[in-house]
């Protein structure tokens, strides 16, 4: 007896998708979310976050299926023993960040980041921040266009472009990596316990505005921000035997 019957599937509005979406369903029926043993997600990694942020209390295991480009944090599409490949799945956990951020007003905004929390200057002038690490500042200034805070999930997305490390997906671990620094220059970021606080203070923040996004929410002019992850939710990956997200996090170091 397969271990996963009531299925919901959800896609992407490309066509490959949808298409995807309606042959699935055909073979395999489509269970309402809020019943399903399992959510199997059709799309790329853009709808693959999107699935993990919609049903991020539900605690279902999500299961994608590339229909999109990169798909990094998706298994390959195949229509055939779907019921099997998930028997077969091996489950990954991963934890997102909270992101606390404070306006000029001293309006408070909060959302989670799956990947990344992202500081961005607004304008043309470089950014001046102020970091604490557990309520010791660790840089009194750094002058740059942004900072973020990966999780080891996102460490092979933005943050890899932004030339900071790669984590294994067990790491117990967050990566700080500055984005275009200009001083101090040499310094490259660093590695920090997932249980740490970091907290952001925007110096000059009339005259220099930054934004703060966590995954795809953003807040404008904010002043102070404040990260930490939120060990009490897990999000259930789902991923072939051999193909899991360590695996790939692995592979990616090595080029292939």
């Amino acid at each position: 007896m397969p271990r996963f019957r009531n299925i919901a599937f959800v896609a992407s509005e490309t066509e490959e998708a949808q298409a995807a979406q309606r042959h699935l369903v055909a073979r395999y029926g489509n269970a309402p979310p809020e019943s399903a043993e399992v959510i199997v997600a059709l799309g790329g990694d853009g709808l693959m976050l999107q699935t993990m942020h919609r049903y991020l209390n539900s605690r279902i295991p999500i299961y994608g299926m590339n229909r999109g480009s990169v798909g990094f944090l998706l298994n390959d599409y195949r229509e055939d023993n779907l019921l099997e490949r998930l028997d077969a799945a091996e489950t990954t956990v991963i934890h997102p960040l909270r992101m606390t951020a404070y306006d000029g007003q001293h309006t408070k905004h909060e959302a989670l980041a799956i990947n990344e929390v992202s500081l961005f200057r607004q304008i043309y002038q470089a950014t001046k921040l102020k970091i604490s690490v557990d309520g010791k500042v660790r840089l009194d200034e750094l002058i740059c266009d942004g900072v973020l805070l990966s999780t080891p999930a996102g460490s092979t997305a933005y943050n890899l472009s932004a030339h900071g490390p790669i984590l294994p997906i067990a790491a117990p671990l967050l990566v700080l990596t500055p984005i275009s620094p200009f001083r101090p220059r040499r310094w490259r970021g660093a590695l920090l316990p997932n249980e740490a606080t970091v907290r952001i203070e925007v110096l000059e923040p009339e005259k220099r505005p930054v934004s703060a996004v966590a995954d795809n929410v953003e807040f404008r002019d904010v002043a102070t921000v404040e990260i930490k992850e939120e060990s009490d939710v897990d999000i259930f990956m789902m991923f072939d035997p051999g193909h899991t997200l360590a695996e790939r996090i692995l592979s990616e170091q090595f080029g292939y």
